[in-house]
């Protein structure tokens, strides 16, 4: 951990009560306009086994067959190499962890017109837990988020309640209590910042517009570094499209 903080502790304190955190503006537009470049380049890939993880989804929109998701992008990526490993996104995980930040994977939600939403879920449910206690995930807004093409939405406090429900299976009313979810609208360059008890779901985008965020998570550096057991496992049990036995169902839970 750097000397100089990136976060106040005013803000440390938030999250700590929240489980999540808005930081406005923590990319330029500048910034922010090279991130969405390089998203473009990465999304321009070429399906390939045993590098980048591209899963896509059926088009609500026209049934189009549509990119909904790369992970493992860092290794043949250099700028979003530099992005993630920079200060500025490690040092602000690291002052919310209270130790070094270590990455443990990166993702790219595309959420193209007609994209799937996501299920009101914990990330520890998604066996998480097999590899560090507690994960803080970073999304960086690449486009706007909004209620039309489905903000990001969480319940302030509930993750000081651990698992609330059962491994690899949304959330129900029930497991939350009925508590109600607070939508966090974005602008390119906004950051949300949450652990991985906190519950959170998104809606589908019904714009005519990508809705695209950058999603990095990082665990604690007493945990170890698990990011290529973590991907090495996930190919086996869900791989991306280009990966998969034909006739296999593969189905997405969290």
């Amino acid at each position: 951990m750097e000397d100089e903080s990136v976060l106040t502790p005013d803000q440390i304190e938030s999250f700590h009560r929240d489980g999540f955190l808005v930081v406005r503006g923590l990319y330029s537009s500048s910034e922010i306009r090279q991130i969405s470049d390089w998203t473009d380049e990465v999304a321009a890939y070429p399906e390939e086994p045993g590098k980048t993880m591209m899963y896509f989804e059926t088009s609500s929109a026209d049934g189009a067959r549509i990119l909904c998701r790369i992970e493992n992008f860092v290794p043949w990526h250099a700028g979003f190499n530099r992005l993630i490993t920079a200060r500025r996104l490690r040092q602000a995980v690291s002052e919310l962890l209270g130790e070094p930040a270590v990455l443990f994977k990166d993702k790219i939600n595309f959420k193209l017109p007609g994209g799937d939403g996501f299920k009101e879920h914990q990330d520890v449910q998604a066996g998480w837990d097999d590899y560090a206690d507690l994960h803080i995930t970073a999304m960086v807004a690449i486009d706007a988020t909004t209620e039309a093409n489905g903000s990001l939405e969480m319940i302030p406090g509930m993750h000081r309640r651990g698992l609330l429900g059962e491994k690899w299976s949304p959330l129900t009313d029930q497991h939350t209590e009925n508590a109600e979810y607070r939508p966090v609208h974005c602008e390119p360059g906004d950051a949300v910042f949450f652990d991985s008890f906190a519950p959170h779901r998104s809606a589908p985008n019904r714009t005519d517009k990508a809705r695209r965020v950058l999603y990095i998570t990082y665990n604690g550096v007493s945990a170890g570094d698990s990011r290529e057991r973590y991907y090495a496992e996930k190919r086996r049990n869900y791989p991306p499209d280009i990966e998969r036995e034909p006739g296999k169902d593969y189905r997405f839970r969290v």
